[in-house]
């Protein structure tokens, strides 16, 4: 008996994908469950299980696009032989070949005594020299050439369905908004303090480690709150204010850049914050992080702190308003209370749809964020 394989639904918003590379072949045995093929959306790379067990048989080529519920390949069950590719027919022997046999060469013909001895003194008169012709002189501005060995190398690469339509987004956003960015920095020797001395205790009761993104998801909700406008929407003429706090928490992935959401962020505890991180990290590395987990959110934290980056003006996720820019932290020489001190600084950056959020909140919005990060113990009790 054969069963078909389609392509099972993978998100409210997702109506087609593309397979990107079929885990399992024509004529593999494959049991329930095992991973089938790779299907990458707008949102993410999902690898689809097998709804069956039986011999496979693909019907479509690795990326070719395929729309949600489309069958792609069959399973067969045992007692039913899978198709196979017919068999070559084998080359004809070459004993077989039928041969001509070689006509006999026609008699020469004795040349005529006079032609005879005409040849030699033809063969021995050289022949014209060509004119000399003066060498061009070469521009001065001659392209180099590659040198011996040495190739000039083109590699096209087709974009991935993630990267396409994170790129779409970033266009439709600076086309449809009016971007502004505002800066601060942040001293970060008390937060780095605390993850320093709780570190070990936090790990062992908790099963997680304690990073610096949950105390900034942490500080961007309760800014949020206290400044609404950076949490909102345009639809249309109208602002949509978002009284709940999904953060988006921007990863970089092999095939692109993604942004899971952590849903309710304002009513978990560190710890919950940090454990939803690793694992929407993990499940994104293992292709198992589900589209509906990646969309929604009503604020953006992106670290580029993680590769280095100093200064950058991140762009927000349309349609989302906002997005905070964490960076890597540098200790630097500031003044404190009159005396220079050196500390461990990081720059943050917001950038923010001007047509919603003026300037004024913008700008005390991310003072609330560096208030909270420096004085973490208010962070803690929500004063």
């Amino acid at each position: 008996m054969k069963k078909d394989v389609k392509v099972p639904s993978v998100g409210e918003s997702i109506t087609s994908g593309t397979i990107v590379s079929w885990l399992k072949h024509s004529g593999d045995q494959v049991e329930q469950g095992e991973n089938l093929f790779e299907l990458e959306t707008d949102k993410a790379v999902l690898e689809i299980p097998s709804p069956d067990a039986g011999t496979l048989e693909t019907l479509v080529e690795e990326g070719t696009e395929v729309a949600i519920g489309e069958t792609v390949a069959a399973l067969i069950s045992d007692g039913e032989a899978a198709p196979s590719a017919p068999a070559k027919e084998k080359a004809p022997e070459a004993a077989e070949k039928k041969t001509e046999p070689p006509k006999p060469e026609a008699p020469k013909k004795e040349a005529p005594p006079a032609a005879q001895e005409a040849e030699p003194a033809r063969e021995a008169t050289p022949p014209p020299a060509p004119p000399v012709q003066e060498e061009k002189a070469k521009p001065a501005a001659a392209p180099p050439q590659p040198r011996a060995g040495e190739e000039r190398r083109i590699e096209r690469v087709p974009m991935t369905t993630i990267r396409k339509r994170t790129a779409e987004r970033l266009v439709q956003a600076r086309q449809t908004a009016a971007h502004l960015t505002t800066f601060n920095e942040i001293d970060m020797q008390k937060v780095a303090a605390i993850r320093s001395r709780y570190k070990d205790q936090f790990e062992k009761e908790h099963g997680t480690r304690i990073g610096f993104m949950s105390f900034f998801v942490k500080a961007c909700c309760q800014a949020l709150k206290e400044f609404p406008a950076v949490n909102t929407q345009v639809d249309g003429d109208d602002i949509l204010y978002q009284y709940y706090y999904d953060i988006g928490v921007a990863m970089s992935i092999e095939s692109g850049l993604i942004v899971p959401v952590i849903r309710d962020a304002d009513t978990r505890h560190f710890a919950e914050i940090e454990a939803a991180i690793a694992d929407l990290a993990k499940r994104a590395q293992e292709k198992k992080i589900q589209p509906d987990e990646l969309a929604g959110g009503t604020f953006t934290i992106t670290n580029g702190g993680i590769f280095g980056s100093l200064l950058s003006t991140p762009i927000p996720a349309h349609p989302q308003t906002a997005i905070l820019g964490m960076h890597a932290i540098k200790k630097r020489p500031v003044v404190i209370d009159d005396e220079i001190a050196i500390r461990p600084m990081m720059y943050v950056a917001l950038t923010y749809d001007h047509r919603v959020i003026d300037g004024r909140e913008a700008i005390r919005f991310l003072a609330k964020v560096k208030d909270y990060i420096e004085e973490p113990d208010k962070l803690l009790l929500e004063l």
